[in-house]
């Protein structure tokens, strides 16, 4: 009954002030930590001369049918001289930002607030690693029978113990790797796209005095339950003509938005040219029914040379327009006077 409770999103053992002193505690976590999604980065951060042991892979996706067992395999590798003893640590965690800025929840006893995976992991023992040697380390995920489709979330960090110490865990930077897992069954795939904007350095518009360091904010916010990782194609057009095209989030693996998350990327736009109408357009495809979204935003490119000769230019014009009007209403004036001096001299 406890975990049906749960599974449904009815949790008691933790409250939103829980949370908030918890995710406070990450500062530590995140230096190690990283970037959530981005798996490149993380992977450098594992390699550091300050690192002394490494984890592979760095996230790992996987599918789990209610009331099954599964294991996901890590190698962690010593990268010093001497034997060290690793201590596992489960962690869930929550979206500290939309760039995909993970907020480790440390406290042992603090769970997510949904979409845990700390609470399907199995306590995992500490481990002896030989020096320059690697070590596999099993780690059991069991899903309950009953467990609600969907996604859910966490990390294993593996952080360095001193023996000397009575295996307390030392100061040397800890590396994790993620894992996404998917629960099979009916799910709700919804992400709204909330921006598509052309910005120039982060400021949103419609016209650009130069094409330098355009870029468009695409942002997504997952209402659905289960994490989603949007990909397709943007591209500009100049008229009917493609001046440049891209892939969007189409690494392996793909950025991924948490439920209940937002996030957000910069894209960058290149081959403008230095003045003319441009057509940004964007096809964009998530979930499992493969749902397209298609979206598309103009913009001026207009140089301020061209800006202060257009207004120049209509000043100029409008000036013109002022001599003729007056031209012709003096002529007329003059004409008129004419008229009614003739007619006086020929009725006398």
């Amino acid at each position: 009954m406890m975990e049906s409770n749960y599974v449904k999103g009815k949790y008691s053992v933790l409250t939103k002030q829980r949370i908030r002193k918890s995710v406070g505690m990450v500062t530590v976590a995140a230096f190690a930590f990283a970037l959530l999604f981005s798996s490149q980065t993380f992977a450098q951060a594992a390699t550091t001369s300050t690192n002394v042991i490494k984890a592979s892979p760095v996230r790992t996706d996987i599918q789990i049918e209610p009331g099954s067992v599964k294991t996901v395999q890590m190698t962690i590798t010593n990268l010093t001289n001497a034997p060290i003893t690793v201590s596992p640590i489960e962690n869930d965690f929550i979206s500290a930002d939309e760039k995909g800025t993970p907020a480790l929840i440390l406290d042992a006893n603090t769970y997510a607030p949904t979409h845990s995976l700390k609470r399907f992991l199995t306590k995992i023992p500490d481990t002896t690693i030989p020096a320059n040697k690697s070590v596999t380390i099993n780690v059991v995920i069991t899903v309950p029978a009953g467990t609600q489709a969907g996604g859910y979330f966490g990390a294993v960090r593996f952080a360095p113990t001193s023996p000397s110490d009575g295996g307390q865990v030392n100061l040397s930077p800890n590396v994790a790797s993620i894992i996404l897992l998917t629960v099979p069954g009916p799910t709700t795939e919804l992400l709204n796209l909330t921006n598509f904007d052309v910005q120039q350095n982060s400021h949103t518009g419609t016209t650009f005095q130069n094409p330098d360091n355009l870029s468009v904010l695409v942002r997504f916010e997952n209402k659905g339950n289960i994490q989603e990782g949007p990909f397709g194609k943007i591209s500009v057009k100049n008229g009917k003509k493609i001046v440049y095209e891209t892939d969007f989030n189409v690494t392996d693996p793909r950025d991924q938005i948490l439920p209940d998350g937002a996030r957000r990327w910069d894209v960058p736009l290149k081959s403008i040219g230095t003045f003319g109408y441009y057509t940004v357009t964007g096809t964009l495809t998530y979930g499992q029914k493969n749902t397209t979204i298609d979206i598309s935003k103009s913009f001026w490119v207009i140089p301020q040379s061209y800006i202060i000769g257009a207004i120049i230019a209509l000043v100029v014009l409008i000036g013109l327009i002022i001599f003729i009007v007056f031209f012709i209403r003096s002529r007329m004036r003059r004409r008129l006077r004419n008229r009614m001096n003739g007619n006086s001299r020929y009725r006398r």
